[in-house]
């Protein structure tokens, strides 16, 4: 094969630094990139980017691959964290991965790879793609555990004719031995479960920073006050944790689960029992829609789709309806969909697209 100049976004983590040495191994050019886009601040003590940035320079080393440092910290606020902050302030649970992989990741990071004289960018993703070139098709990754084709929905063609995915083949117990075999130095480090480019940190506390907190009364479904909540941003649809209210009320012990959020008079809804009927609905309604191929298919579509990550196939149904928005209805009726999140859709291994859950 001819080799190709890929740039690798080496994020510090096992699964990029893999990703580069399978290139490597498979004839390509290969550089890194590291991507610092958050602005950090001390005043919690909390610095990931550094390191980070440590690990990301200790597996170049042991590549040979020349590492660039860049910072997108402008285009991540105005793109992502802008929209983020506007969401919870609607109420809304946004996922932020998302919307970073669409706008940093394979948008910034590629337009500065290209620029660059790149022939294609990689990343650690548990993800496939197939197809022709501006025909391409995202599949799920091999590994049922680690695929990502949810949080990357929203690439387009461009982005799909650009990007390689060496880890879609790969289930993750592979991913850490391989590294461990080839003596990269990150090979045992724990995976990031933070937010996006921010990590992993105090979420209310953090969030208290940019939106101030409104406490407000807690409900059940008969509106009966039972308690106050902080903020109505702290707390997701099927939140179980840090409700502060026990088993009280209604003479059981079963737990309480928040079901819904009254914006207007800025109460937390709650219902007791993991299976009460108010945390089910049969359809949702989603809205900005995103279709990979870069059109939508044909309507309606039965396919199947997920509310959340991780989540098993969930057979449906789509319709679109006036004013644009894409109705779901599910055969199961789905617990804890929640206004904000994205739901995606899947006909077998290959994902559509998918739109943000509205209600």
């Amino acid at each position: 094969m001819n080799a190709k100049r890929v740039i690798v976004g080496l994020s510090g983590g096992v699964d990029s630094a893999v990703a580069a040495h399978l290139l490597q191994q498979q004839g390509y050019t290969v550089e890194a990139v590291f991507m610092k886009n958050w602005e950090e601040d001390d005043r919690d003590g909390h610095c990931p980017a550094e390191q980070d940035l440590v690990e990301a320079r200790a597996v170049a080393g042991r590549l040979d691959i020349p590492l660039r440092t860049v910072s997108f910290s402008s285009e991540y606020w105005d793109r992502v964290f802008e929209y983020f902050l506007a969401e919870y302030r609607a109420g809304r649970t946004p996922n932020p991965d998302i919307l970073c992989n669409q706008e940093i990741k394979f948008r910034a990071f590629l337009d500065y790879a290209l620029g660059l004289g790149a022939d294609r960018i990689a990343t650690g993703h548990y993800a496939r793609v197939t197809g022709e070139p501006h025909a391409r098709r995202l599949l799920k990754g091999l590994d049922p555990d680690k695929d990502q084709s949810y949080f990357l929905y929203r690439l387009d063609q461009r982005a799909l004719n650009h990007t390689l995915f060496p880890l879609g083949e790969l289930r993750k117990p592979e991913v850490r031995a391989l590294a461990e075999r080839e003596g990269l130095p990150n090979y045992a480090r724990k995976d990031s479960t933070g937010i996006c480019f921010i990590g992993e940190r105090k979420f209310k506390t953090f969030l208290q920073r940019f939106i101030p907190a409104q406490p407000g009364d807690i409900v059940d479904t008969e509106g009966q006050v039972i308690g106050r909540h902080d903020g109505l941003m702290f707390h997701t649809i099927g939140q179980r944790q840090g409700l502060g209210i026990g088993g009280m009320a209604g003479g059981s012990n079963e737990p309480w689960y928040v079901c819904a959020k009254d914006i207007d008079n800025n109460r937390l809804v709650v219902a007791q029992g993991k299976h009460h009927p108010a945390l089910f609905q049969s359809s949702l309604l989603a809205s900005d829609m995103h279709w990979i191929a870069g059109m939508p298919p044909d309507i309606p579509l039965r396919c199947q789709a997920h509310i959340r990550y991780r989540q098993a196939d969930q057979a449906c149904e789509i319709t679109v309806l006036n004013n644009g928005h894409c109705e779901v209805t599910f055969d199961v009726a789905q617990r804890a969909v929640a206004p904000g999140q994205a739901v995606v859709f899947y006909q077998g291994d290959i994902c559509l697209g998918g739109g943000t859950i509205q209600a």
